[in-house]
């Protein structure tokens, strides 16, 4: 296993990189040592900017501390931005290294998109509602673009099975909240079995990114409806694309702010309503959206669990970074829009409310 360096040597990446000789060597020539910092955001994946002064690069490991099964799969992810990569907008891979002797665990490393980010809604403030407005439209024409490929043409075929993807889902983020889960909460397992009990038949298969938000994205500086690129790919897969656009719109509930870190840029009022974003959906995609309010209470289910995830690592001292103190708060209020979701529209006429 890779052993780290002492912090004083300049060889000394960030927390999560060690020694940043052993990655120089994957990347090949450089112009010079590297330097790394760990970048905002990243709940899950680590993910850093390293440089030699000339280039720059984005490299991605799993977190620290134990990993749940089937999660932080690198070589997954790697595997479907080499794949994607142009078809739709993704960085360029650069390298898979799945050697333990560098940094002790499997990483990807990507080129680097120069794209503006908007994490936090002080991010939004610098432009107008309107153009706020195209830039939620331009994402969901992008996450339509991106059920549209053909995913068995580009060498995907292999990559998941979306007949019974519905229902491995619920069992899968059943599973994932028995390995993570810090306190007992009667409601996820309401929530569970109300899921389970209400599968639909798939409404078909296509790539689904499976975390697709305004912060996993690289948008143009000067049109933020383009998007430059799509990141944080861990949890794609081969599946039912309405499953994606259900967890889209679930982060716009500001049930979610504290999974972002409080104030995130996804739940800002500024961005179109929900119902909105889901009609674009439909015009641009052409798909029927079906029993859309399962696939909403399975964001809401999925999101749930990945936060107590987050949860878990942060009491174990397994997180790398800031804000994950309020993170384990929002998994109560995202069961509870769940179960919402489920039971109709609420009182008012609107299922957001």
């Amino acid at each position: 296993m890779a052993q780290s360096p002492d912090p004083g040597s300049p060889a000394a990446g960030p927390a999560g990189l060690g020694d940043l000789e052993r990655v120089r060597r994957v990347l090949g020539a450089t112009a010079g040592p590297l330097r790394a910092e760990l970048l905002a955001g990243g709940r899950s994946n680590l993910t850093y900017l390293v440089t030699d002064g000339s280039s720059r690069w984005v490299l991605r490991r799993p977190p620290l501390g134990e990993l749940t099964p089937s999660a932080h799969d690198m070589a997954r992810e790697y595997r479907v931005v080499s794949a994607l990569h142009g078809h739709v907008p993704v960085p360029p891979p650069v390298a898979l290294c799945e050697d333990a002797d560098v940094l002790g665990v499997p990483f990807a490393v990507t080129g680097y998109v120069d794209g503006l980010v908007l994490r936090t809604r002080e991010d939004l403030a610098a432009y107008p509602p309107a153009r706020l407005r195209e830039c939620a439209f331009g994402l969901i024409d992008a996450l339509a673009a991106l059920h549209a490929v053909p995913y068995r043409d580009v060498g995907l075929g292999d990559f998941g099975r979306w007949e019974g993807y519905l229902g491995r889902q619920v069992r899968r983020w059943m599973d994932q909240w028995r390995r993570v889960a810090t306190r007992e909460l009667p409601d996820l397992d309401t929530l569970h079995r109300a899921l389970a009990d209400r599968v639909p038949r798939e409404s078909g298969g296509s790539v689904v990114h499976g975390d697709f938000r305004v912060d996993n994205v690289l948008l143009d500086h000067t049109d933020l409806a383009t998007v430059r690129a799509i990141v944080d790919w861990e949890m794609a897969t081969i599946g039912d694309p309405l499953a994606d656009l259900g967890l889209a719109l679930v982060y716009r509930d500001p049930a979610f702010d504290s999974v972002s870190g409080g104030g995130g840029a996804s739940t800002s009022g500024l961005f179109p309503a929900p119902d909105e974003l889901a009609e674009r959906y439909a015009r641009s995609s052409g798909r029927d959206l079906g029993p859309l309010d399962f696939y909403l209470a399975l964001g809401y289910f999925k999101s749930a669990v990945i936060a107590e995830g987050i949860h878990h690592r942060y009491l174990r001292g397994m997180t790398v970074g800031d804000g994950f103190a309020v993170v384990g708060q929002a998994v109560p209020p995202l069961v509870a829009a769940g179960l919402r979701a489920l039971g109709g529209q609420a009182e008012g006429g609107s299922r957001w409310a």
